[in-house]
């Protein structure tokens, strides 16, 4: 995603840079690198959350224990359906909305610039 952003930086912006005397890494670091990250992050956004909730998926390998493995567990022990897979869900819940959140105000701090003006 990120090589893709670096690639969709306008040659006018490089340029420019160039013109008031930048070396190669300070047009990087100073014009395409900031541009490429805003214009990354909300897709990236959202493929962490589809990763997220990918993640249920890796209780069919055996050996892997991650949240949805652990309810099952609970579940052959115990026989305690209910109580394990909405313990899941809750953790499941409550890890996207910080995720989304924690996304939410980045974007709003990296792209205000592009916020219509209160008057």
């Amino acid at each position: 995603m990120l090589a893709g952003a670096i690639r969709e930086t306008s040659a006018g912006e490089i340029e420019s840079a160039q013109a008031f005397g930048m070396s190669r890494a300070q047009v990087m670091r100073r014009i395409v690198l900031p541009s490429a990250l805003r214009r990354m992050l909300p897709a990236y956004s959202n493929e962490v959350v589809m990763m997220l909730h990918s993640t249920s998926l890796a209780s069919a390998v055996p050996s892997m224990l991650d949240v949805t493995a652990a309810a099952s567990r609970i579940y052959s022990n115990y026989y305690l359906p209910f109580e394990a897979y909405l313990a899941a869900a809750a953790i499941y819940l409550t890890i996207s909305f910080c995720l989304i959140g924690f996304f939410r105000f980045t974007e709003a701090r990296l792209l205000a610039y592009l916020a219509p003006r209160k008057h």
